[in-house]
């Protein structure tokens, strides 16, 4: 890989970063400016986005609950939204192609095909802005993510479908896969952790990959189940396997964003067929809000998933590519479709980045699309009369509600965003419900703002910023505690006026208490 391309990637990132947007933004534009510089290789760096794209998919699958695709609103809003958006972005298409002759068809299956490949989202640029909030686990992100696993099915019978082979009849045994999970679980137990723990992911996601691709199938989709595999081998394991690999995957990732500039600078007729098809994505929320809402969700979770599924997916650019050797269309879209990408993903990144606050600005207005009814997992349990809160079951939260029961206080109640982990939680007699501590709904009707004492153990301090800002508007800023992982971020909640806990440095304490009490046990 040149170095000149990764310095530009770290300049250009680091240039938007400075201006509060994701630094992913700045990695597309320094590949675009290396591709006009003619510096590096597009076959290196596409080395590096495939790796990135498998690894992306196998944290996926080591987080992925398979039951999360089960509810109607997911398959059903997946499905509901290509019938919707394939017949209006093959209109514009073949509108275009009428007005400018490059990008014209003499195929007329040819813009049907752009068409459905423009129907899907970036599974990369979802999870990534999940990845900065700290919401992957969160409902929303659940519901998106499925969404997402449901187009990479659908991706899957596409590009079997085009291949003009069916898969390999070796691909059966593939169904016997979950008998390895003992062995798995066992090995697991063996790696231990360490280097050797990181290795054995990028084994498992490029070996599953590769294994799938031998018998004809897609390597994402292998890398997707094997980490599905994982997760129901030994949970704590994938877990940590999951944060091991998240760095690398990121790292990795970069080389993705960077390839899109190496599929060639636009024309001015380029770029002005990008912008309508960019123009074209905005009704994508709008459409997956309707649907999300009209399944029985709340308006909350209709807004964030369908902002989170705003942009093109950089399967339009596989099918695209398929295509031209197909002989289906001209090579010049492929050009168009990564510009078009490109400008997606800089509207959507600022939207998202506000998508909290414009909720908050446009709450009223949105509410009036729910149904009158919602769904069980998007209902609000009542506090009772708990005086004590801890938002965020994770080990920094379970340990905080075990030592507050420890300590005498009995009026105490845990909020967990995550659904099943919630309904475990009670399962184990911890006082728990399901509920987002960034929902300013659940602020509104649980009276949550009313407590004595409110514990913040989540794990991302932009959800934490967004938390202090709904607790700030409610008026109860003082009793809130939020657990920091880096001194600036402790700075700057205690100069919101929240107390904080600086895991890193304050745990000491503890730790020396904790020993002193149990020498203590000892001697006597």
């Amino acid at each position: 890989m040149e170095p000149l391309v990764i310095v530009f990637a770290f300049i250009a990132g680091l240039l938007f970063r400075s201006i509060n947007f994701p630094p992913l933004l700045g990695y597309l534009g320094a590949g675009f400016i290396a591709y006009g510089l003619d510096i590096g290789s597009g076959e290196q760096m596409r080395v590096l986005a495939d790796a990135g794209i498998t690894l992306l998919l196998f944290t996926i699958g080591l987080k992925l609950n398979l039951r999360d695709l089960t509810p109607r609103y997911v398959w059903g809003s997946a499905l509901l939204h290509i019938v919707v958006a394939v017949p209006l972005t093959a209109a514009v298409i073949l509108l275009v192609g009428s007005v400018y002759q490059p990008l014209s068809f003499s195929n007329p299956v040819a813009a049907w095909t752009l068409a459905f490949a423009l129907s899907f989202s970036s599974t990369v640029l979802a999870v990534k802005l999940f990845e900065d909030r700290g919401e992957v686990t969160s409902h929303y992100a659940s519901i998106a993510i499925g969404i997402l696993i449901v187009q990479d099915v659908l991706a899957v019978l596409y590009l079997v479908l085009t291949s003009g082979h069916l898969p390999s009849p070796w691909a059966l045994l593939l169904l016997g896969l979950p008998l390895l999970r003992p062995l798995l679980a066992r090995l697991l137990q063996v790696i231990g952790h360490g280097e050797l723990l990181v290795l054995s992911g990028v084994v498992f996601a490029l070996g599953a990959a590769a294994l799938f691709e031998m018998v004809d199938l897609k390597g994402g989709l292998g890398a997707l189940v094997f980490g599905c595999l994982l997760r129901s081998a030994d949970q704590a394991k994938s877990k940590e396997i999951y944060e091991c690999l998240i760095s690398l995957k990121n790292l990795l990732l970069v080389g993705f964003f960077v390839s899109i500039g190496y599929n060639g600078l636009p024309s001015v007729s380029m770029m002005i067929v990008a912008v309508v098809l960019t123009m074209l994505i905005v009704l994508r929320p709008v459409i997956y809000f309707s649907l999300l809402t009209f399944f029985g969700l709340r308006a909350r979770t209709g807004w964030l998933a369908g902002l989170s599924l705003f942009s093109y997916s950089e399967f339009g650019l596989i099918v695209a590519a398929i295509a031209v050797e197909q002989n289906v269309f001209g090579a010049d879209w492929i050009t168009t479709l990564a510009l078009a990408m490109s400008l997606s993903f800089f509207l959507a990144t600022p939207v998202n980045n506000k998508a909290h606050q414009l909720y908050k600005r446009y709450q009223k207005s949105l509410s009036q699309f729910e149904n009158s009814e919602y769904l069980p997992e998007e209902q609000f349990s009542s506090l009772g009369d708990a005086t004590t809160v801890v938002l965020g079951m994770g080990r920094v939260g379970r340990h905080a509600y075990d030592a507050l029961k420890n300590a005498g206080v009995e009026k105490i109640i845990a909020i967990e965003e995550n659904f099943e982990r919630s309904q475990q939680l009670v399962a184990e007699g911890y006082n728990c419900i399901h509920g987002d501590a960034s929902d300013r709904d659940l602020w509104e009707n649980t009276g949550l703002a009313s407590r004595e004492m409110i514990l913040v153990c989540l794990s991302n301090h932009q959800e934490d910023l967004i938390l202090i800002d709904i607790a700030t508007e409610f008026g109860c800023e003082s009793v809130v505690s939020v657990a920091a992982r880096f001194q600036d971020h402790k700075e700057q909640i205690e100069e919101l006026g929240c107390t904080a806990f600086y895991l890193y440095e304050d745990i000491g304490g503890d730790f020396a208490l904790y020993a002193l009490a149990e020498s203590h046990k000892r001697r006597s």
